[in-house]
């Protein structure tokens, strides 16, 4: 279901949520957490305190950008302080991706069980909390499609900012086709690339596009609905009026800090997954 989100209804109830004390926790590096075939680095954020058995949330970076600095500026650090939850932080390196951009489009890297695909499946495994979310941006974004697909059995739900159907590009050239103009293929054709990668339910799928977006196409946010509700997922979509390509943030009611890629709309999409994924329930202080 498409729909335009206002402002003003949530800015008094986002100023509320973050509203949090000074953070303590810092983001970490962690090694040993497997055999990592993608040589990704891994990072995680746990607040301080943080009871055992608390959700986790997979953030995937776009490109260009780094773990932590997307952790921050999308707000999600805020909201893990604020609901109690931990941060699992894969990060990407340029000797994989000269642009830091995780490799969606390379079949090596988004089969089950190899590549990237696999390094941040052994994240999740390593850190998993009582429910693991994934979400990103861009790049981010059509890896969180590749981790739904490939890995069902590991995520509670899944949101796709800016990003790409699962199965859109088998090179690098390909992929600039998939970004912009993008591609049209039937709901059955997406669904059967998701049913191809992986087997077991779907969870839900939040898909999160700015309409002004002339990077990755905003007719991927269509492709998208139709791969996931044709795959068996409940879906829901919103399309930012006005925005180009980036992550939706809200820095007038605390949520997230504006910069590339990291776009003041006053809308937080992150508050928004949080809220949708329950992670504050039995962990609010």
């Amino acid at each position: 279901m498409m729909r335009k989100l206002l402002i003003g209804a949530v800015v008094s109830a986002l100023t509320l949520l973050f509203a949090t004390p000074a953070q303590a926790a810092t983001i970490r590096p962690v090694t040993g957490f497997g055999s990592n075939p993608g040589a990704l680095q891994m990072f995680e954020y746990v607040p301080d305190g943080l009871p055992s058995g608390r959700p986790a949330v997979v953030v995937l970076h776009g490109c260009t950008q780094d773990a932590a600095g997307y952790a921050r500026g999308s707000g999600w650090v805020g909201l893990a302080d604020r609901l109690r939850f931990k941060l699992v932080l894969p990060q990407q390196v340029s000797a994989n991706n000269f642009s830091k951009c995780f490799n969606w489009f390379q079949a090596t890297d988004i089969r089950r069980g190899a590549g990237e695909a696999e390094s941040i499946a052994q994240m999740a495994r390593y850190s998993a909390g009582s429910r693991t979310y994934v979400t990103g941006l861009s790049a981010g974004g059509a890896m969180t499609s590749v981790m739904l697909a490939a890995y069902p059995e590991l995520f509670a739900g899944g949101g796709v900012v800016a990003g790409l159907p699962y199965g859109c590009a088998a090179s690098m050239i390909d992929a600039y086709s998939c970004m912009n103009p993008g591609k049209d293929l039937t709901p059955k054709q997406w669904g059967d690339k998701v049913r191809a990668a992986g087997t077991g339910p779907r969870s839900p799928v939040s898909v999160w596009h700015g309409t002004a977006d002339y990077t990755v196409a905003p007719m991927n946010m269509r492709e998208l609905s139709e791969q996931w509700t044709d795959a068996g997922a409940a879906v829901d979509t919103h399309a930012i009026t006005g925005m180009g390509h980036g992550q939706p943030i809200a820095p007038g009611s605390g949520c997230g800090q504006a910069g590339p890629y990291l776009l003041d709309v006053g809308v937080c999409a992150a508050a928004e997954l949080a809220a949708k994924w329950r992670l504050g329930e039995d962990g609010v202080q």
